[in-house]
């Protein structure tokens, strides 16, 4: 689907806030609210938008530590190596990547000792990783929910 300079803002819009209504949308844009429901259809058919979603701060349920994961895995491990990563509850993301590493996890933990069970009683004793490295998130500067539109 292309996406015009309009479908761009709306996009804008309910990437800060997807709970804002056609109304006001439409009001920041100038355009009618039924205007702005067959564009954002016309999008979520297309699979531009591909679902709408609570944003929660870890910290507030719970979660204290948050960390990036740094994998290797062994060769011809890898389809097996994801399924079982997507099992286990502390995993939030799951990036396959160049460089250094094949897989990027974050992962949330309650705390640094939740932390640790997780790296080496869940993570490490799985088959199919040959090293990993654990960086704990100090502080998160920005996030941005979405790409850029």
């Amino acid at each position: 689907m292309e996406l015009d300079e309009t479908d761009r803002e709306i996009l804008r819009i309910l990437q800060e806030d997807a709970r804002t209504p056609f109304s006001e949308v439409a009001r920041r844009i100038d355009m009618s609210s039924a205007t702005v429901h067959d564009r954002v259809s016309r999008m979520e058919e297309a699979g531009v938008i591909d679902g709408y979603h609570a944003s929660i701060d870890p910290r507030s349920v719970g979660y204290g530590v948050s960390a990036f994961v740094g994998l290797r895995v062994e060769q011809g491990r890898e389809e097996d190596a994801l399924k079982r990563l997507r099992e286990i509850s502390g995993v939030r993301e799951i990036h396959l990547t160049t460089g250094e590493w094949d897989v990027l996890l974050k992962v949330v933990a309650s705390d640094t000792d939740s932390l640790r069970d997780l790296m080496f009683e869940r993570i490490a004793e799985m088959d199919g990783f040959s090293r990993s490295q654990t960086m704990i998130i100090l502080g998160t500067d920005y996030e941005a929910h979405g790409p850029a539109v």
